[in-house]
């Protein structure tokens, strides 16, 4: 059991999303930082996928009632242990009493808190994570607050061993910020001066940045018409232009559809870069191409790969890395079934 003595700024919980459900309307919600929430679990000995607490550009203070294993990766909010100073990138060994408190963002915004057996708040519409415009999921559906007891699960059953990550795998968060992107679904809707703006020139991140979307600000990106489309599908990474010129990039939140023309899409394996991103910082876009963007996904894999190894080493590397499972029940001419489907991350 973990009590919140501070929540911060804004902390939910969250864990890789839910994806049954954009048909009916319903956002994804999820970590913003993938890359960093993975690394956490990784070094607690938990799945990819176990929930965590994503910290928003201050952190909470938080006493641990049981013995546990923490680890903190993502934005240094400069934690402290028991009052003294601790190394984010690091597991650590937790009693019962500690206390844990984590400051404001001196780089990158998003810290997140991973606990060895994740966070156990129930599961809602096949996730853990905290949707707050819905009030869905996490703990009744909002942010935390001071005296919130937040349950753990069971010790993972993969031995796992402390170690220091290699500089390597511990990114940086510069103030200028490179995206590679790829043009689509609707560039043939803009004029080539726009494109042209969007891939040459920096744009500021404005203070409209949240986990739906961030808005960004520089020279207008020129449609060849209207912006407006008849509402298509729309996912995290996609970059609408309104009629004003100026790129939307949708994060974790977003709307599953969407009415502005969508210039590109941020690439998966880059999207945790402008989840760091805090207003005033730049962005810059950057053209790639598909097996660029693949190959961009495949180094990131190998990264979790090669940390799970050092952690667990042996077989029980794959507990580690084996993709989230969940269970649907099908009813087919009124024979029942019980089937697993094998989520693909």
């Amino acid at each position: 059991m973990i009590t919140v003595l501070q929540p911060g700024l804004l902390s939910t919980i969250q864990d890789e999303g839910r994806q049954d459900y954009l048909a009916y309307g319903l956002p994804r919600a999820g970590v913003m930082d993938r890359y960093a929430s993975r690394m956490a679990n990784l070094l607690c000995g938990n799945p990819l996928s176990a929930a965590v607490i994503e910290m928003t550009m201050m952190g909470g203070s938080f006493r641990f009632e049981k013995p546990c294993r923490i680890a903190i990766c993502g934005g240094e909010m400069a934690p402290r242990l028991n009052n003294a100073m601790i190394e984010q990138w690091k597991a650590f060994d937790i009693k019962s009493g500690d206390v844990l408190v984590l400051g404001y963002a001196q780089s990158g915004c998003r810290s997140y808190l991973a606990v060895s057996g994740g966070i156990e708040v129930p599961v809602v519409l096949g996730s853990r994570s905290t949707y707050t415009r819905a009030n869905v999921g996490g703990i009744e559906g909002r942010a935390l607050r001071a005296d919130d007891r937040i349950a753990l699960g069971e010790m993972p059953p993969v031995q796992v061993q402390p170690i220091n990550l290699d500089t390597t795998f511990i990114p940086t968060y510069p103030e200028r910020i490179s995206l590679r992107v790829l043009l689509g679904p609707q560039d043939d809707l803009f004029l080539p001066e726009g494109i042209e703006a969007f891939v040459s020139t920096e744009y500021l991140v404005t203070d409209e940045a949240d986990r739906m979307g961030y808005r960004l600000e520089g020279p207008p990106i020129r449609h060849a018409g209207k912006a407006d489309i008849v509402s298509d599908a729309l996912g995290r990474g996609a970059v609408q232009v309104p009629g004003n010129g100026q790129p939307i990039v949708m994060m974790a939140d977003c709307g599953t559809t969407g009415g502005y023309a969508k210039i590109a899409t941020v690439i998966g394996a880059d999207l945790w870069r402008l989840a760091q991103a805090k207003p005033s910082d730049m962005i810059k876009f950057i053209l790639c191409s598909e097996n660029e963007a693949v190959q961009a996904l495949v180094e990131e894999r190998e990264k979790y790969r090669r940390v799970a190894k050092q952690v667990a080493g042996g077989l029980a590397e794959t507990a580690l890395l084996k993709p989230a499972s969940r269970s649907m029940r099908v009813t087919i001419q009124n024979q029942s079934y019980q089937i697993e489907i094998e989520e693909v991350k």
